[in-house]
C-alpha cells in the first residue's frame, strides 16, 4: 500500500510517519511517500497534479498546513487563509484526479464557534461566530471538511476529516512569538530557569481552559480513523457532518498548565498573569464521544506528556541543561 503523508516534517505528520514506519517494521506492506516543501510546493496546483499523477498513492494523509498561535494568526491572517485553502484544494482535488479513493484530512478545534456549548460536539460546526483571532485559519479548515464531504457525495470517494484539540509533543514549534501556548510556556520557563529569573509573565488572565493531546496519541487516532471500515465510519457520521473530534476529553486552566510546566522545568519563582493580553476563547473542550464509540481513547497523560516533551526539547538544544 502506497501512503503519501503531506507535511511529514511537521509535528503531526512526523508522528504519523513514525507509526507507519513501526508498522513497516512489524511486517506490513507499506510504501511511505513523502516530499519536503522544497521538493513539492503544495500551494502550486501544477506541481501537486504532476506529483499525484506520477506517484498515484493508494492513500493520502493531509497533515500539511500553515499553523501558529494567537500572535501569528493575528499578524498573518491573509497568509493563513490563502496557504491553507490552496494546500487543501490542491491535495484533495489532485488526489481525486489521480484515483485516490481514501484520504484523511487533519483540521483543528478552532473550526467551532467562539462561544460553542462545552464540550464541543461535531454538530456545533457553523452554528455561530468564530474566534476573531484565528477566523481566517478556521474558515480554511472548515472548507477542507466540506471539500472532503463534497467529493464523497459527488464522486463516491472515502475522504475523512479529524479535528484535533491543542496538540503538543516532539517536533513542536518553540518559536518565542509564533508558537502555541504549551511550547511557548516550556520555552519561557526554561529560559527563566537558565537566567535565574524570579518571575515568569504569562499572557492573559490564566482563567481560560484548554484541552491538550499528545501528538503520538493524535497520530494513533488518525490512523485508527483512516483504517476504520467504511460501514462503521458511516454509521457514526453523516454525509455533510462527517468529521470526528480527537482529544483527551479533559481540560485545564492556563494557570494550572503553567504550574505543571513550572514543575517540569524546575522553575520555583512567581507566576505573573498579564491580563492586558488576549485570552482567546474562554474554554475549548472537545466532545470526543463519537471517537470513543468507534473504539479509541487517548492514553498519554498531561504531566507525562509535558515531561517527555521537555526532554525532547532539551535533546534539541545541546547547550541547554535541566535545572538541578
Amino acid at each position: 500500500m502506497k501512503i503519501y503523508v503531506a507535511g511529514h516534517r511537521g509535528m503531526v505528520g512526523g508522528a504519523i510517519c513514525r507509526q507507519l514506519k513501526a508498522r513497516q517494521g512489524a511486517g506490513e506492506a507499506i510504501e511511505l511517500i513523502t516530499r519536503t516543501s522544497a521538493e513539492l510546493d503544495l500551494t502550486d496546483q501544477a506541481q501537486v497534479a504532476e506529483f499525484m499523477q506520477a506517484e498515484r498513492p493508494d492513500r493520502v494523509i493531509l497533515a500539511a498546513a500553515k499553523v501558529g498561535g494567537i500572535v501569528a494568526n493575528n499578524s498573518y491572517p491573509a497568509q493563513f487563509i490563502y496557504e491553507n485553502l490552496m494546500i487543501e484544494c490542491n491535495v484533495i482535488h489532485q488526489a481525486y484526479a489521480a484515483g485516490v479513493t481514501k484520504l484523511l484530512q487533519l483540521g483543528s478545534s478552532c473550526i467551532y464557534p467562539k462561544l460553542a456549548e462545552q464540550p464541543m460536539a461535531e454538530d456545533a460546526l457553523l452554528t455561530g461566530p468564530l474566534e476573531p483571532t484565528n477566523e481566517p485559519y478556521a474558515i480554511a479548515k472548515i472548507a477542507g471538511i466540506k471539500l472532503c464531504e463534497s467529493y464523497n457525495r459527488q464522486y463516491g470517494t472515502d475522504y475523512r476529516s479529524v479535528m484535533p484539540t491543542n496538540l503538543y509533543g516532539p517536533g513542536d514549534n518553540f518559536h518565542p512569538k509564533n508558537s502555541h501556548v504549551l511550547p511557548a510556556l516550556i520555552l519561557r520557563f526554561h529560559r527563566a530557569v537558565q537566567e535565574g529569573a524570579k518571575e515568569v509573565v504569562i499572557w492573559g488572565s490564566g482563567k481560560p481552559m484548554r484541552e491538550f493531546l499528545h501528538v503520538d496519541d493524535m497520530a494513533a487516532a488518525s490512523l485508527f480513523v483512516m483504517d476504520l471500515d467504511e460501514g462503521i465510519y458511516q454509521r457514526e457520521t453523516q454525509p455533510m457532518l462527517s468529521h470526528i473530534n480527537v482529544g483527551s476529553g479533559t481540560d485545564v486552566t492556563i494557570r494550572d498548565l503553567a504550574q505543571i510546566v513550572a514543575r517540569v522545568t524546575g522553575f520555583t519563582g512567581q507566576l505573573v498573569f498579564d491580563s492586558s493580553k488576549p485570552d482567546g476563547a474562554p474554554r475549548k473542550l472537545m466532545d470526543v464521544s463519537r471517537l470513543a464509540r468507534l473504539g479509541w481513547t487517548a492514553s498519554i497523560g498531561l504531566d507525562q506528556g509535558i515531561a517527555g516533551t521537555y526532554d525532547w526539547f532539551l535533546s534539541q538544544s545541546p547547550d541547554s541543561l535541566r535545572a538541578k
